[in-house]
């Protein structure tokens, strides 16, 4: 099975996933967790340290073509052995991240990634088993993001003014509805939103 747990940043996404999958785990199922556009993969590590240096000042058609060549990796490397033995895959992010953040934020045609996506990407990837958009209003978003202790101010997408944010808000909403993603608030618990995606993914 292969699950995916979207949402802006700070939205616990990756607590979500590692929680998920030390759930299934203790099931005594086989898991890999991924955290597009990285994974346990050194050639999708070093293409999310490009993406991620906003030194490089990359263009936004760049962006789009780099996350495809790090889930491309990741994908036919980790997940596709993983699921052909009946075991799950749970990611942080999948493309539904680059129609929200280059599409609607950085204003590259949301057609074009769609196509370059499906030429890159097989059917069982653009469209996951499970889904979830995680949400939260943003003064508590960015109150979250404001208290992490990480590298999040030097990174390229975090660190674009609120304007970008609050577009790529908007497109989560708009992806959800496109996409018939179901949204789960993640201002409750940890152990609540857990229990909420557990039962809306049906294990």
């Amino acid at each position: 099975m292969y699950f995916v747990i979207e949402g802006q940043d700070a939205t616990g996404k990756s607590t979500q996933v590692e929680m998920m999958a030390e759930y299934l785990r203790g099931k005594g199922k086989e898991v890999i967790t991924m955290h597009e556009p990285d994974g346990e993969l050194d050639s999708a590590h070093e293409l999310r340290r490009i993406i991620k240096d906003k030194n490089y000042d990359l263009e936004p058609m760049t962006h789009v073509l780099l996350f495809t060549a790090a889930r491309q990796e990741l994908w036919r490397k980790l997940a596709e052995p993983v699921l052909k033995r009946d075991g799950y895959v749970i990611s942080a992010r999948n493309w539904w991240s680059t129609l929200a953040y280059q599409g609607y934020g950085q204003g590259i045609s949301r057609n074009k990634i769609v196509r370059i996506t499906k030429e890159a990407m097989p059917e069982r990837y653009v469209k996951p088993d499970k889904s979830a958009i995680l949400t939260l209003p943003e003064k508590e978003r960015l109150s979250r993001q404001s208290s992490r202790d990480d590298n999040s101010k030097g990174d390229t997408f975090e660190s674009k003014p609120s304007e970008f944010q609050h577009k790529v808000d908007n497109a989560y909403l708009h992806i959800a509805k496109d996409f018939n993603i179901t949204t789960v608030d993640a201002s409750p618990s940890i152990e609540e939103i857990h229990a909420e995606l557990r039962k809306l993914f049906g294990v």
